[in-house]
C-alpha cells in the first residue's frame, strides 16, 4: 500500500507545512463525495415508503402492486453490492463506483419522469446498484485517508447511512404534501451528480487491488438466495406467512445458500471468502449488522404509525405524517454525533467497547416505550437512545471489519456487512408490520397492544446484538487474528 507519510526525515517543520495542506483537503473533499453518495442511497431506500400509496394512485397501481418500488429497490441492492464491491477489489474501487452512482443517478432521473409503475420498478432497480457505494466508500477511505483519520472517517460514512434513512422517513411527509412525488427522486439526484462529478473530477484510482476473474457461477447462486429470500421476507405478509409460495421461496433461498458456500469453498477465486467467516471479528459484526438493520427500521415503522393514530384511541397522538417524522429528527442528530465518536473510541480502545455500549442503548430505547409510550418525551427519550445506540453499533462494526480482513478484500467483506442491514431492515419492516396488521382493531386500527409487543420484540432482538459484541474479540485479539491473515496498518 502507498501512503503519503507525514513529517521528514530531516529538514524543519515549516518547510512540510504547505505540502500537507493540498493533501487534506483532497481527502476531506473525498470524504464530502463519499458521504453524499451514501447519503443518497440510504434516503432512496426510505424514502417513498410512507408515499407508496399516492404514487400507486397517480400510476394506477394497486397498494399491492405498488409496494415492488421498495421490493424492486432491495432486491437490486442485495444482488447488485457484492458483485459490484467484488469488481471495485479487481479492478479499481474509484472505476466501479462511477459506474454505481451513474446507474444510481439514471435511475432517479428515470424514476422522476417515470409514466407507468413498470419503468418506476426498472429505475429503482437502477437505483438499488447505489447499495455498493457503502463498501466501495469504506474501501477508498481505507486505501486513500491517513490511518489516523479512518476510524473516525468511518464512523462519520457508517452514520450516515443510518441518518439517510432517517431523513427519507422525515423528509417524505413534507416533499408529497408541498411539492410531487417525483422530487422524491429528483432531490437525492442533485446529491448523487454531486457525488459523482466529484469521484470523477477530484478522486484519485486506489492502489489496492485483488487481481482475479468474477465468480460468475457462485455470483449467479447468490443472487438465486438473496431474491429468494428477500422475495419471501418482503411479500410475506401480503401473501401469507403459512402460503405455498412464501414457504418454498424460503426453503429455496436457504438451500441456494448452502449451495453457494460449498461452491465458494471450492472456487479458486470466490466471490466472497468463506474464510472471512471464521474471523470472529468478521461474523460478529454481521450478526450486529442485521441486528441492528431489524431495529432501526423497527423503529421506522412503529414510531410513526403510532405518532399519526388519531387521539381518539387514547394512545395515538394525532399526528400528521409531516409533523410525526419530525419525531424522529432526535434520532437521526444523534447518529450525526455518535457516529464520528464512535470513530474515536474505535481508535483509542477498539471496536468491542463501543458495540456493546451500542446495543446496550438500543435495547433500552425499546423497553422504555414496550413499558409505556403514552407520552411524547417517552417517544422522543426512545428515539434519543435508538440513535445514539446506531450510530456507535454502524460505526464500530465497519471498523471492527476493515481491522480484521487484508485491504484486498474489503470490498467483498463489506458487502456482506450491507446486505446482512439489508435483510435484517427487510426482516424489521415485515416482522413488525405483521404484528401490527395481526392486532388491529374492529376499525382496521393497530391496538395499543400492538406497539408493546412491538416494541418488546425490538427489545428482544437488541439483546441478541449486546451477545453478538461481548463474543466479538477485544482489541488485542483482533489485531492478533488480522495480522495472521495479513492485515497491515493497524497501529
Amino acid at each position: 500500500m502507498s501512503r503519503t507519510i507525514d513529517g521528514p526525515a530531516t529538514g524543519s517543520v515549516p518547510a512540510v507545512a504547505p505540502a500537507k495542506t493540498p493533501a487534506k483537503r483532497r481527502s476531506t473533499l473525498i470524504v464530502v463525495y463519499l458521504a453524499l453518495g451514501g447519503l443518497a442511497f440510504s434516503v432512496l431506500q426510505s424514502l417513498v415508503a410512507p408515499a407508496l400509496a399516492t404514487m400507486g394512485k397517480d400510476l394506477g397501481a394497486t397498494t399491492s402492486d405498488a409496494s415492488w418500488i421498495i421490493t424492486a429497490y432491495l432486491l437490486s441492492a442485495s444482488v447488485m453490492t457484492p458483485i459490484l464491491g467484488r469488481l471495485g477489489d479487481m479492478v479499481g474501487k474509484r472505476r466501479i463506483l462511477i459506474v454505481v452512482l451513474a446507474l444510481a443517478l439514471v435511475g432517479t432521473v428515470l424514476a422522476a419522469i417515470a409514466p407507468n409503475l413498470g419503468v418506476l420498478i426498472v429505475a429503482r432497480a437502477l437505483q438499488g446498484a447505489a447499495g455498493a457505494v457503502m463498501p466501495l466508500s469504506i474501501g477508498i477511505v481505507r486505501d486513500e485517508l491517513p490511518h489516523e483519520r479512518v476510524s473516525v472517517t468511518i464512523g462519520l460514512l457508517s452514520a450516515i447511512f443510518g441518518v439517510g434513512a432517517g431523513i427519507g422517513i422525515v423528509a417524505a411527509g413534507p416533499i408529497i404534501e408541498n411539492l410531487s412525488w417525483p422530487w422524491l427522486f429528483w432531490l437525492p439526484g442533485i446529491l448523487i451528480a454531486i457525488a459523482l462529478l466529484g469521484v470523477i473530477f477530484g478522486m484519485p484510482e486506489s492502489p489496492i487491488r485483488k487481481p482475479g476473474r468474477l465468480d460468475v457461477v457462485g455470483a449467479a447462486i447468490l443472487s438465486v438466495a438473496l431474491v429468494s429470500i428477500l422475495l419471501a421476507i418482503s411479500k410475506g405478509e401480503e401473501w401469507g406467512w403459512d402460503a405455498g409460495s412464501t414457504i418454498s421461496l424460503l426453503i429455496l433461498g436457504a438451500v441456494a445458500l448452502i449451495v453457494f458456500v460449498f461452491v465458494e469453498l471450492r472456487v479458486k477465486e470466490p466471490l466472497i471468502d468463506m474464510r472471512l467467516f471464521k474471523v470472529r471479528g468478521v461474523w460478529t459484526a454481521n450478526a450486529v449488522a442485521l441486528i441492528f438493520g431489524f431495529a432501526m427500521f423497527g423503529t421506522f415503522v412503529l414510531v410513526p404509525t403510532l405518532l399519526q393514530l388519531p387521539k381518539i384511541t387514547g394512545y395515538g397522538f394525532g399526528e400528521t405524517v409531516s409533523s410525526a417524522g419530525l419525531f424522529l429528527l432526535p434520532t437521526v442528530v444523534m447518529m450525526v454525533i455518535f457516529g464520528p465518536v464512535a470513530g474515536i473510541m474505535v481508535r483509542k480502545i477498539g471496536p468491542k467497547p463501543p458495540m456493546i455500549a451500542g446495543g446496550i442503548l438500543v435495547t433500552a430505547a425499546f423497553i422504555l416505550p414496550a413499558i409505556s409510550h403514552g407520552e411524547l418525551w417517552q417517544v422522543v427519550a426512545s428515539g434519543v437512545l435508538t440513535g445514539a445506540g446506531i450510530g456507535l453499533a454502524f460505526a464500530s462494526m465497519s471498523n471492527a471489519i476493515i481491522e480484521s480482513v487484508p485491504a484486498g478484500q474489503t470490498g467483498e467483506a463489506m458487502s456482506v456487512n450491507t446486505i446482512a442491514r439489508t435483510i435484517g431492515s427487510s426482516i424489521g419492516t415485515a416482522v413488525i408490520a405483521a404484528i401490527i396488521s395481526s392486532n388491529a382493531s374492529p376499525q382496521g386500527l393497530p391496538t395499543d397492544d400492538a406497539f408493546t409487543i412491538g416494541f418488546w420484540v425490538c427489545a428482544g432482538v437488541a439483546v441478541l446484538a449486546i451477545i453478538a459484541a461481548i463474543i466479538a474479540p477485544s482489541m488485542r485479539t483482533r489485531r492478533a487474528q488480522a495480522l495472521a491473515l495479513g492485515v497491515e496498518d493497524l497501529d
